[in-house]
């Protein structure tokens, strides 16, 4: 059965929060990154990593995802 938001513990709603916050930020930073890059410099299209990181809800993991193998290095990041 699902608590309700009252229901749950002050260290389990600061856990969801803290996540939450998390996610928003890697998100933000993701879609950032995503928008300044030419469509040449990400794997896959830019559309699909677009609706993926705007759309869903994955505790931080897409944005990660997206972060350390969507991108496409430049010689001056593989230093």
């Amino acid at each position: 059965m699902r608590k309700k938001w009252a229901e749950l513990s002050p260290a389990a709603r600061a856990g969801i929060i803290s996540m939450a916050a998390v996610d928003a930020g890697l998100r933000v930073w993701a879609i950032r990154d995503l928008r300044s890059r030419d469509k040449s410099q990400v794997n896959g299209p830019k559309l699909v990593w677009t609706v993926v990181l705007g759309g869903v809800n994955s505790a931080g993991l897409l944005p990660t995802v997206y972060l350390l193998a969507g991108r496409k290095r430049t010689p001056s990041e593989s230093h």
